[in-house]
């Protein structure tokens, strides 16, 4: 396992919780994050065990200052969000494309074992097939699945010009702790859920019938520890993390209802959003057999969990805002 990891956008949602199980098992971890959709509150409760650089992925002096003397790079951060792409393709590309040119730099000059990175399933576009194989044609529709193509294609390049020891990882619509509610470009199940627990309406863009593969970040986690010990026959891939199966932003909430014991308020109904696909689902056969990748939890356990831990925070003396 990773002796001393740095985390890009380690004080973000799958970032936070990567970084505390990288603690239980042992490494020395560092956050790299310019807390921009990161947040400290995030760490809070490990801030003593971790090591946090505050700085842009943009930068590449910074970069290369957070990655010396560690021996694997978790590449996490980046600017999230389709909507936010649309709306600022700009910062989306330098951010996500260009930043993650500048980590591998950094890693190939720091000779770092192993560089995973957070990829996405919007590099699909809207799929002609689904379940969604890795060998499909990648035609992404906005410009975040764009950015995310990219640092694909940087890491394979690395891996086969310098020999680099890098995994993508493709991200199905991730959910649980510490997902922040209350941004413009909030995920759907962090705002579903707060808004149930408070018995507010929520906002369905579309008809709510478009799918999504929604994956538990405990999973996503795992995924990434995984394609941290992963042989060679990993170098230079790209594999799904998801649970090859689906569920309607309709049955979401129904699900999130159920699960809370709340009664859903009927949804405002708002237009389709531009650069949004309509149906997603992974084949995550590759990572089984390549990575050893196995979902631990159902999707109705996940909800559970992520339910109770916002239920947590609703109860708590920290405002969602805050505590994110």
């Amino acid at each position: 396992m990773a002796e001393r990891a740095l985390v890009t956008g380690g004080a973000g949602f799958i970032g936070s919780n990567l970084v505390r199980e990288l603690l239980t098992r042992g490494s020395a971890v560092r956050v790299f994050d310019d807390l921009s959709t990161g947040r400290r509150e995030n760490l809070a409760d490990v801030d003593v065990d971790v090591e946090v650089v505050e700085g842009d992925l943009r930068d590449p002096e910074a970069v290369a200052r957070a990655t010396d003397g560690v021996s694997h790079v978790f590449h996490q951060g980046a600017v999230p969000s389709v909507p936010r792409s649309v709306k600022d393709p700009l910062t989306s590309h330098e951010a996500n494309a260009t930043g993650t040119l500048n980590v591998l730099v950094a890693a190939r000059d720091a000779q770092v074992e192993r560089v995973v990175f957070a990829s996405s399933s919007s590099v699909y576009g809207d799929a002609e097939e689904l379940p969604m194989r890795e060998t499909l044609p990648t035609r992404p529709i906005s410009p975040y699945g764009v950015s995310k193509l990219s640092g694909e294609r940087y890491c394979g390049a690395f891996a086969a010009t310098y020999g680099m020891a890098t995994v993508a990882l493709r991200y199905f619509n991730v959910f649980g702790p510490r997902q922040n509610p209350v941004s413009e470009y909030a995920a759907v199940v962090p705002r579903f859920i707060t808004a149930t627990l408070r018995g507010e309406p929520v906002v369905v863009f579309g008809d709510g019938e478009q799918s999504r593969d929604f994956t538990f970040v405990g999973d996503v986690v795992a995924a990434n520890l995984l394609a941290a010990e992963a042989g060679k026959q990993a170098w230079g891939g790209v594999f799904n993390v998801a649970y090859n199966e689906r569920h309607s932003v309709n049955q979401l909430l129904e699900t999130i209802g159920r699960v809370s014991g709340k009664e859903s308020v009927d949804p405002v109904r708002e237009p389709a959003r531009p650069g949004d696909i309509r149906d997603s689902q992974a084949d995550i056969s590759l990572a089984r057999d390549v990575l050893g990748y196995v979902p631990r939890w159902s999707f109705d356990e996940g909800l559970r969990l992520t339910v109770d831990w916002f239920r947590g925070i609703e109860g708590g003396s920290g405002s969602l805002a805050r505590q994110g």
